[in-house]
């Protein structure tokens, strides 16, 4: 292959258990230390296209692959999944485990690990747990994984996706001074592009045809969406807490308000999901009180972590950081459905959320990007009073991003209460009409009696 790492003629990828391919007629040519920037719709086949050239989906009996490859170099990739990609509980032994599969030598393994560590910023001592990493450090630690391997070529599938703004500069320095230091190759995929146009040479955009050429000026820019409201001043609290302590962070004073949209920021690993669990009732604080409104209570006077599923249910939906947490049927109709909403509005929200043509399709055969639509859809189909969201926009295009700020917007203004806790600045600033800022990491804390 020359000075080309990568070649692919006419490559495309089915699925076994989908009619459709993933992504088809792909022909790409990419030369050693190239950096790739690639860009697509929202379920366009981004994801599995990586997973071809890392070797990860491969012809067999989970699918088929048309065309040819040739790659020629050590793969190293992070998933859109970073869940998916934490094998050990030590944060030191997960970041050595590539470079030990490929046979460096231990000398020279762990001052790689440091070196990744610091390089995308993951600072945590050696032997901290992995499960109890926020969902964007988990995001670093796969990235370091791959850092630390010394990869011929890196493929990146969203990895900045998760990460508060400062992490996700962070991560972009990083990865450009790895690929400057090693001369490795770079594919990178991302939905919210414009961090990484100053560090990448070539851009492409997947569609239904194959790839087509890209540039800077044909990036997708920041949707346009209508600003946040204001809240009055003697608007009624759908919950609020007293010095509430959860297994992460500090003990929390908030106080949200009846029938808007509450955006939760804060940096990674500060302890917003923990936080919003025990706020949705699926687990107890570690001490401290929430108080729900009338409303949201309906009757019930104990702590919503004793209410049965069913109440609970009626009264606080959720939507967790990881979809397949929560998908519980064989085909995605059914996982809509499953609630009992009228059939009119279980179709709405497959039409506008672009799941119309995966409907027979099991969840967890979807793209990242349609997972995360379905975990929506499935909350926003029969919203209850009080809903929940953690990072409801990840592995958007433009096209659902806003598809999903308007559902969001349509239920609060019928007087629903949104919390949702983000890192995209649009999002913000359309859902943002009360903001809470979480600040001063504690880390994790002894567990007492609630």
């Amino acid at each position: 292959m020359g000075d080309q790492v990568i070649q692919a003629q006419g490559l495309g990828y089915k699925h076994a258990t989908r009619p459709n391919p993933a992504f088809t007629g792909v022909d790409l040519t990419v030369s050693r230390g190239e950096r790739v920037l690639l860009t697509g719709d929202s379920g366009a086949g981004k994801s599995t296209l990586l997973a071809v050239l890392a070797g990860l989906a491969a012809h067999g009996e989970d699918g088929q692959v048309f065309g040819t490859v040739k790659v020629n170099g050590t793969v190293g990739m992070v998933m859109q999944d970073p869940e998916a990609q934490t094998i050990l509980t030590r944060v030191g032994d997960d970041v050595a485990f590539g470079a030990e599969n490929m046979g460096i030598c231990p000398e020279e393994i762990w001052p790689r690990v440091h070196e990744a560590l610091d390089a995308v910023g993951l600072d945590v001592p050696l032997d901290h747990n992995t499960a109890h990493l926020s969902g964007g450090q988990k995001q670093r630690l796969t990235l370091a994984g791959v850092l630390a391997m010394g990869a011929d070529i890196i493929l990146l599938d969203e990895p900045t996706a998760n990460l508060d703004p400062e992490g996700r500069d962070d991560v972009v320095r990083a990865v450009d001074a790895v690929c400057r230091r090693t001369g490795a190759t770079l594919i990178v995929v991302e939905h919210r592009p414009a961090h990484w146009v100053d560090f990448v040479d070539t851009f492409y955009h997947l569609t239904a045809e194959g790839l087509q050429p890209s540039g800077p000026d044909q990036l997708p820019m920041p949707p346009q969406l209508p600003p946040a409201l204001d809240v009055p001043v003697n608007t009624d609290f759908a919950l609020r807490t007293e010095d509430l302590q959860v297994a992460f962070g500090s003990p929390r004073n908030i106080e949200v308000p009846e029938g808007f949209s509450t955006v939760i920021t804060g940096k990674n690993g500060v302890g917003k999901t923990t936080l919003v669990q025990a706020l949705a009732g699926l687990v107890a604080p570690l001490s401290g009180a929430i108080e729900y409104s009338l409303r949201i209570r309906n009757g019930l006077t104990t702590p919503s972590h004793r209410w049965k599923s069913k109440d609970l249910a009626q009264r606080i939906g959720y939507v967790f950081q990881e979809p397949e947490h929560q998908f519980v049927t064989a085909n995605v109709r059914e996982e809509v459905a499953l609630s009992g909403a009228p059939k009119h509005r279980v179709d709405e929200l497959l039409q506008r959320l672009r799941l119309d043509h995966v409907v027979d399709a099991n969840p967890f055969t979807l793209s990242g990007g349609e997972k995360r639509r379905l975990s929506v859809a499935t909350a926003l189909v029969n919203a209850p009073e009080l809903l929940i969201l953690d990072e409801p926009t990840f592995g958007q295009d433009d096209r659902t991003f806003v598809e999903i700020v308007s559902l969001i917007r349509e239920l609060a203004n019928e007087g629903k209460t949104i919390m949702s806790i983000t890192h995209d600045e649009a999002f913000v600033g359309s859902l943002g009409d009360h903001m809470e800022e979480l600040r001063n990491d504690a880390g994790p804390v002894d567990e007492v009696d609630a």
